[in-house]
């Protein structure tokens, strides 16, 4: 299935490390600081809502949810919260920021594997600053050929990244945890792509059954079984 495959890009977030567990913890301490106003699950759907308005004007990364953050706070306290909260949810980013990367299981020994047999890159979303400081403190710098932080995923995107990557379509093999983003998107243009699933997933990137039908991808629940596939 994967006899033409020349470059294989990897997602970073949830692929390579772990990231979608900070934004779960962040929400619930963005939730215990605006307790005063509203139920939890009140504030964190009014907060998925203005991170999806946002997305278009921040894009996707910490900082624009340290900005959704503080634009839901202003909204569920009607303008009236503390500077001092304001300043508890500044932080709550900022730890964010500061966390360590923290690999996930298996992804070194793979990317020693299949380094030297065929082109390794990054392709993910986020904030570039941001993604740069992790790939520079994960220690993976060294098995990649080329960065490509995007904006979006989509088809659009993939075409752009194979026209700079001077490849054809079936050469291009994509893996990561994301089948909105990272599976399908590259089906639809003729490349491969092989389904991670982590064990928590933001709910902007969830499909529907019936947008995986008739898809011809694997799925593996470990970055290693990637190995028996090549």
């Amino acid at each position: 299935m994967y006899q033409t495959c020349k470059v294989i890009a990897f997602d970073a977030d949830d692929t390579l490390w772990v990231n979608e567990t900070y934004f779960r913890e962040a929400e619930k301490k963005f939730a215990k600081i605006l307790s005063k106003y509203e139920t939890q699950n009140k504030i964190e759907q009014e907060l998925f809502k203005i991170e999806i308005k946002n997305l278009a004007i921040y894009g996707y990364g910490i900082k624009g949810f340290m900005l959704s953050m503080i634009e839901c706070a202003l909204e569920i306290s009607n303008y009236s919260i503390s500077q001092y909260d304001i300043d508890a949810i500044l932080m709550i980013g900022k730890e964010m920021l500061n966390k360590p990367i923290e690999l996930l299981d298996g992804v070194e020994e793979v990317l020693e594997n299949l380094q030297g047999r065929y082109k390794l890159i990054v392709a993910t979303k986020g904030d570039l600053l941001d993604q740069e400081r992790k790939l520079e403190k994960s220690g993976l710098l060294k098995y990649f050929h080329h960065i490509e932080v995007m904006s979006e995923k989509k088809e659009m995107d993939y075409k752009k990244l194979l026209k700079h990557l001077d490849i054809n379509s079936n050469e291009l093999l994509m893996i990561g945890n994301s089948l909105k983003s990272d599976v399908l998107p590259l089906l639809k243009i003729g490349a491969s792509a092989i389904h991670i699933p982590f064990y928590i997933t933001w709910s902007h990137e969830e499909v529907s059954v019936k947008e995986t039908q008739d898809s011809n991808f694997h799925t593996v629940h470990h970055i290693k079984e990637v190995l028996k596939l090549l």
